[in-house]
């Protein structure tokens, strides 16, 4: 029961924090100031799209948009497939997820792909994420029923070499999540949320360098991707934006000889969604609505608005710290330079180290960093990899930077399978 009830804690706020938080934050009247930056996180519908869920990336800090093409391509840049050696091929990566809280949640990932000529390539992936088995139960304490809530997506990639060195990519996803099974909640009928969205991506490669005495290549990678249609699980005009996301990186490969190669991976994302805002509250704390029965914002933006205008405004759309509040509560006095603070602090940061001997061993470490304003996820990775003849298989950990963070202890693992070295070791 204790499981049970933790598990059903996690799935509520997953599904509430997007109507909340940026009301439990972010608000401020006339009589108020805030004197530092406060917490600010940025929430969306699915987050389960932005785990890293293969155990090469997973090793790498979460980077993979400049690494060297392989088989999860599709997830962190199309655009790489174009590259890939051989010409079919899959691999299947399954994480515990969160078990320091519960026993049962976790992220299958099955990838392929496909070579259609000498420059193009299509892939394809899914990606399942379970969140083990719940008891639902009424307001009295009730049982409802038993429930696996689980969500999914299923993309289809397509990668294309437009130079002997530049490569284009694009994915489509379709995106279910079913987490409460049509319960209804306070009289409201709750549904699964579906939605599509598109990734566009570019790889860039220059393998003729030379830096001392050793060859170099060094790799650029871009990726933005999950932009689509707004989800909702019900019909109370609640829509939630997808985690639409802009992924930079850059990599470079030193050779040090035939056996032995090391590389060196740095990349910065950020959530192309809007940041919640500051509200205007009254002396009773309630929240400030205009005729409209819309709540009042004095700094930031109106979240309420389309997915293009979320993705441009992203950019310049951060609250900043609230100093005072006009007499008549249209508008903030912000302090000088916190607005650029914040959309900064808003980039999260991936660097790895990835050495293989004679292409055979593997060994990674990576870190990910987060502001402590943003989320402050921040933890050491670390990770293995072997080529046995026709499988490759990898394995990741991660170590939290606190003891109370729940990924600490987190693993993936990945077996990859080249129907190439199959046909090869036959003859």
């Amino acid at each position: 029961m204790k499981n049970n009830n933790i598990k059903f804690t996690v799935l509520a706020l997953a599904a509430m924090l997007c109507s909340l938080n940026s009301w439990s934050q972010n608000t401020v009247n006339a009589q108020q100031t805030q004197t530092e930056a406060e917490l600010n996180t940025i929430t969306t519908a699915v987050p389960f799209l932005l785990i890293s869920p293969d155990s090469r990336a997973g090793a790498l800090g979460d980077a993979g948009v400049s690494t060297s093409p392989d088989l999860s391509s599709i997830h962190w840049n199309p655009a790489k497939s174009a590259f890939i050696d051989g010409n079919m091929g899959f691999s299947l990566s399954y994480s515990p997820w969160l078990r320091n809280l519960v026993g049962d949640i976790s992220l299958a990932y099955l990838t392929g792909f496909y070579r259609l000529d000498r420059r193009s390539t299509l892939s394809g992936s899914l990606r399942y994420f379970s969140l083990g088995d719940i008891t639902f139960t009424d307001i009295n304490g009730n049982v409802i029923g038993n429930f696996r809530p689980n969500e999914f997506a299923l993309d289809v990639g397509y990668g294309v070499q437009l130079s002997r060195q530049f490569s284009f990519g694009m994915a489509l996803r379709y995106i279910n999540s079913n987490l409460t099974n049509g319960v209804n909640v306070n009289g409201t009928d709750t549904r699964a949320a579906q939605s599509v969205a598109a990734d566009v991506s570019a790889f860039w490669f220059k393998d003729d360098l030379k830096i001392s005495d050793y060859d170099a290549t060094l790799r650029v990678g871009a990726n933005i991707s999950n932009l689509g249609a707004k989800m909702s699980y019900s019909d109370n005009n609640q829509d939630d934006f997808l985690p639409a996301n802009l992924r930079l990186g850059t990599s470079l490969q030193l050779d040090f000889d035939q056996y032995n190669s090391m590389t060196f991976i740095f990349e910065a994302n950020k959530l192309l969604v809007p940041t919640p805002p500051t509200y205007l509250i009254d002396s009773s704390g309630t929240v400030v609505r205009d005729p409209a029965g819309n709540p009042v914002v004095v700094s930031g933006r109106d979240p309420n608005v389309s997915i293009a205008s979320g993705v441009f405004g992203s950019f310049t759309d951060a609250p900043g710290v609230v100093t005072g509040v006009n007499n008549d509560g249209t508008g903030a006095v912000v302090e000088s330079g916190s607005i650029l603070r914040e959309e900064l602090s808003e980039i999260t940061l991936s660097a790895g180290i990835e050495y293989w001997y004679d292409e055979q061993v593997a060994v990674r470490l990576g870190y990910f960093y987060e502001n402590p304003l943003k989320g402050n996820r921040r933890y050491l990775t670390a990770g293995v990899g072997f080529k046995l003849s026709v499988f490759q298989f990898d394995a990741s950990y991660l170590i939290g930077n606190a003891q109370t963070n729940p990924l600490a202890g987190s693993v993936r693992f990945t077996l990859g399978f080249s129907f190439d070295d199959f046909s090869s070791q036959n003859k």
